[in-house]
């Protein structure tokens, strides 16, 4: 039985009484309102002074912390190396490879003057004139390829394996947090190889750390797959991805990984000297993520009460709340939850002690247990004098009903907290999956294509339900094809599956098709 008094906050008390959830509005009722709500109830960010830029507070870089010290470890262990390069690219070395500069032009921001003087009219106007504009850096490409050129002089100095953690500034017109903001953190590898077939490797090595990085870390089923030319990296010969569904049935890309031939290397001079002493470019790859991983995890497990955490990643994976009425009550129940989190924290789970913290905030307990719900903390442990007695713990799990709690002999559930963590890391990626299956559809017909994307009817200014999914469908390649679906319907190829399936027919041209493509809406 519950310690917790009979005055917990209920969470629809704060503005809506008739509210049975914490998170209003309901994924049904509004997802991208719902979206905006469940950072604002979990603390993870807000919107900054500067249009279109967010703020990432402690409990949301606290998560990007996490990931991003497992990426790391992932990529030095494939042999990778940090770097850091300048945030500033000349003009001069954008324009060296002509697609990329398309792809990026409009998404570029550009200083033009260095230093700042007050005007006639006492206000401050940008002075100083720069010889040559620089691009603030969008990717890095072009400024990695000028230090590789003076990098790699002979064959014995490749493979050259480099990773960058970093801030990019690409000037979206239409923001939304974590997904596409105009400044953004991530990590972007630059390689450079001898052979052609050493860079394709190293392509397909880190597209499989990404995927394996969402299911085993994110618990994110992806599918690992090909771009189209459409949706290829400006410059790259081939780009990999991996696409995941959110709840409302949207792609999201969620890393990817690109082979860029010999295309950089000669617009950078990356040359070498190779075996019989003949002068050959360097072949290259790139590959990156970001924070929008921190969105792709939020939209694949949260609920209408807020976050919920993969207990791997998650910083806090325990919370311990005291429930008391007395000062008497007090002491005794503070002491025994921080001695219950002096155990806990003995115990190990995904390569690190697991991490506990003891609620000792003086407010209500229900508006405590709320908070946490919230955050989406894995597990939540309640503490009041009669568990003492019983020298008991009272569990919730964030993957079940706030009220679905038990009791558990205390050294039963500490003994057992690393399998409990797994049950939920499991959990969480067994329904994802299951969501994913259930709205990917085959579909061998224009038509029903058609009518499958096409949103309900609403009332004016009413938001889009959620529909469609995921259809795969044969393809045969033509791009105006692909641009005249994607202004129809805003439907793209998210990618040609690495996984095979069988030849047929595409359905919008009557032309063969070696294989089906996956077609989605997407961020």
């Amino acid at each position: 039985m519950s310690s917790t008094p009979k005055t917990a906050a209920d969470p629809g008390k704060a503005g809506n009484k008739a509210a049975k959830t914490a998170i209003t509005p309901t994924r049904e009722e509004n997802y991208a309102e719902w979206y905006q709500q469940v950072i604002r109830g979990a603390d993870l960010a807000e919107n900054s002074a500067v249009r279109g830029c967010m703020v990432i507070k402690p409990w949301g870089y606290a998560l990007w912390e996490n990931m991003q010290r497992v990426l790391d470890d992932m990529f030095k262990a494939t042999g990778h190396q940090n770097a850091y390069f300048p945030l500033f690219i000349p003009l001069s070395f954008m324009q060296k490879e002509a697609a990329h500069v398309d792809g990026f032009a409009k998404e570029c921001a550009v200083v033009t003057h260095h230093r700042l003087e007050a005007g006639p009219d006492g206000k401050l106007r940008p002075a100083g004139e720069l010889e040559e504009p620089l691009i603030v850096r969008p990717t890095s490409e072009t400024i990695i390829g000028d230090a590789f050129s003076r990098w790699v002089q002979s064959y014995r100095d490749l493979p050259l394996l480099i990773n960058q953690w970093a801030n990019v500034v690409r000037w979206e017109m239409r923001t939304r947090m974590f997904l596409r903001t105009a400044e953004f953190l991530w990590q972007e590898g630059h390689t450079a190889h001898a052979t052609e077939q050493e860079a394709v490797e190293e392509t397909m090595r880190m597209l499989e750390v990404y995927a394996t990085f969402a299911e085993q870390w994110m618990a994110v089923p992806v599918i690992r797959g090909e771009k189209t030319a459409s949706e290829r990296f400006p410059g790259a010969v081939q780009t990999f991805c991996i696409e995941a569904m959110m709840q409302d049935r949207k792609a999201l890309q969620s890393g990817t990984s690109h082979f860029l031939g010999q295309n950089f290397a000669k617009a950078s001079n990356i040359e070498f000297l190779d075996q019989n002493g003949q002068h050959q470019h360097a072949w290259t790859t790139s590959w990156g993520m970001s924070t929008r991983l921190i969105g792709a995890l939020l939209m694949t497990h949260s609920d209408d009460d807020g976050l919920v955490l993969p207990p791997k990643l998650a910083s806090v994976q325990v919370v311990i709340l005291p429930i008391y009425r007395t000062d008497e009550d007090r002491a005794r129940v503070i002491e025994y939850c921080r001695s219950v989190a002096a155990e806990l924290r003995t115990q190990r789970f995904a390569d690190r002690p697991v991490a506990v913290v003891v609620d000792e905030r003086d407010e209500r307990g229900g508006d405590k247990v709320w908070n946490w719900i919230k955050k989406g903390v894995p597990v939540r442990i309640e503490v009041g004098p009669r568990d003492l007695e019983k020298d008991a713990l009272f569990v919730g799990r964030r993957d079940r009903a706030p009220k679905d709690k038990q009791s558990i002999p205390r050294t039963e559930f500490v003994a057992a907290i690393s399998e409990t963590l797994q049950s939920i890391q499991d959990g969480l990626y067994t329904r994802a999956l299951a969501y994913q299956q259930q709205f990917t559809k085959s579909i061998d017909n224009k038509e029903e294509f058609y009518q499958y994307f096409t949103a309900p009817k609403v009332a004016e200014n009413a938001p889009t339900p959620i529909h469609g999914g995921f259809a795969l469908t044969h393809f045969s390649g033509d791009g105006a094809v692909e641009e005249k679906i994607k202004a129809d319907l805003g439907v793209t190829v998210r990618c040609i599956p690495l996984e095979k399936s069988e030849p047929g027919t595409c359905p919008f041209t009557g032309k063969p098709s070696a294989q089906r493509v996956v077609w989605a809406k997407s961020y």
